[in-house]
């Protein structure tokens, strides 16, 4: 169907609200290209099994999801990940449980979204495993490994051998006079005391900085000195453990970035659905009857992008005993929105949504939908705008079957 008529039927603005229910960047880009489809009945179904699904166990457990793109790549590279990045793909499996364990696989009414629930990938002990080492993207966990948690053990030790030491010196009648504070700081990773600049010779030690206004000097004793580079080893011998552990967990995800490629997608389809879905439900939409008769029956029929408590019901019928339908009446009595609902209801029924009409509603799938809708300006106040209608006119009839529908607003004629 030509962009052209869908946007004078505002489907645009219906995939803009239907964008707002996806959660994923991939649900939210395929609410963005949903175009009519010839698959019209299965389409339906699928959206409606969604939403049946949605009233029975409410909300899908669907969050937003990084794009991996580059970490698969990176762990088909044989590059190690980031914490961060661990979590991300972490995420990816969590979301794929929580999918798994909100589908009723005990059920058989869910056939048509059966498998993409059934197809999610999950590694509880990989998912686990990650939780229990990464605690967020700036900290490896003390239990990651035996060697990291003697490791930081250590430095808690020595950590506090260096401060008792230096709170010797600090508290001590014979140095205490030479300090600006009673305090122990680190500077350049390394712990130091903050002496008076008159006073910097009296305390044997390096200078690690100054104050921005000089008077205060901060020195390492010497007596700390080597206890500060054997704190500095360990700090060094955290940060290489903490790089293998990264390296194992990324060596476990490379051997399932297939794995995680299809939960991807996976996850994506299934949010467009649900989008649908929830879009459906939020305007009481319902699963129309398809007919093959090249009829339309619309009851109740609701604009879905006029407000709820303001809209007016309507009901449009048309093939049954006639195949055209004049609709005449005063300005601003509804003749557009009429067309326009039809329309669009048609368009969005054809693009798996559920419609708001009454459920005795019925509706045939044309080939194609024209529409010439434009403003109400008279001819006499733009020649333009009636030259462009009948340009599109010409265009309509060249193009349009007997399995078409087409709608004209405001038609008129010159003689």
């Amino acid at each position: 169907m030509n962009n052209k008529y869908l946007e004078k039927l505002e489907y645009n603005k219906v995939l803009d609200i239907l964008c707002s229910f996806a959660k994923t960047y991939i649900g939210i880009n395929k609410c963005k290209n949903l175009k009519p489809s010839a698959n019209v009945e299965y389409l339906l179904n699928q959206t409606y099994e969604a939403y049946n699904l949605i009233c029975r166990n409410g909300n899908i457990p669907i969050a937003e999801i990084d794009n991996i793109d580059i970490l698969i790549k990176n762990l088909e590279s044989n590059f190690s990940l980031t914490s961060c990045d661990l979590l991300k793909l972490t995420h990816i499996l969590k979301t794929s449980r929580e999918l798994r364990e909100y589908f009723p696989f005990e059920d058989k009414n869910y056939n048509l979204i059966f498998n993409y629930f059934s197809n999610l990938y999950i590694n509880k002990q990989l998912e686990k495993e990650v939780n229990d080492k990464i605690l967020d993207e700036n900290t490896i966990a003390d239990n990651a490994s035996a060697k990291l948690k003697s490791i930081r053990k250590s430095q808690k030790d020595l950590s506090l051998e260096i401060k008792n030491k230096l709170n010797t010196i600090v508290h001590s009648s014979t140095y205490s006079k030479y300090l600006q504070d009673s305090v122990v700081t680190i500077k350049n990773e390394r712990y130091v005391v903050p002496v008076k600049e008159e006073y910097r010779s009296q305390i044997k030690g390096f200078v690690h900085s100054i104050s921005s206004s000089g008077s205060t000097v901060f020195i390492e004793p010497l007596s700390v000195f080597e206890l500060n580079n054997e704190l500095n080893n360990l700090k060094a011998d955290e940060q290489i453990e903490i790089l293998r552990i990264l390296e194992d967990l990324s060596q476990k995800f490379s051997l399932i970035t297939n794995e995680l490629k299809n939960n991807i997608n996976l996850i994506g389809e299934i949010d467009f659905i649900f989008a649908r879905a929830s879009f459906s439900k939020s305007i009481n939409g319902i699963k129309p009857e398809i007919n093959k008769n090249k009829c339309i029956n619309l009851v109740s029929a609701r604009h879905p992008l006029i407000d709820k408590n303001r809209v007016v019901p309507i009901d449009i019928s048309i093939g049954e005993k006639y195949s055209s339908l004049i609709i005449t009446g005063p300005n601003t009595g509804g003749k557009t929105v009429a067309l326009k609902t039809t329309g669009l209801l048609l368009i969005m029924a054809y693009s798996g949504l559920l419609i708001p009409t009454n459920e005795k509603s019925s509706i045939y799938v044309f080939d194609n939908i024209f529409a010439d809708i434009g403003d109400e300006q008279s001819i006499l106040e733009s020649l333009s705008t009636f030259s462009s209608h009948m340009l599109n006119i010409i265009e309509i009839v060249k193009s349009a079957t007997k399995n078409s529908l087409v709608l004209l607003d405001e038609l008129r004629f010159w003689y």
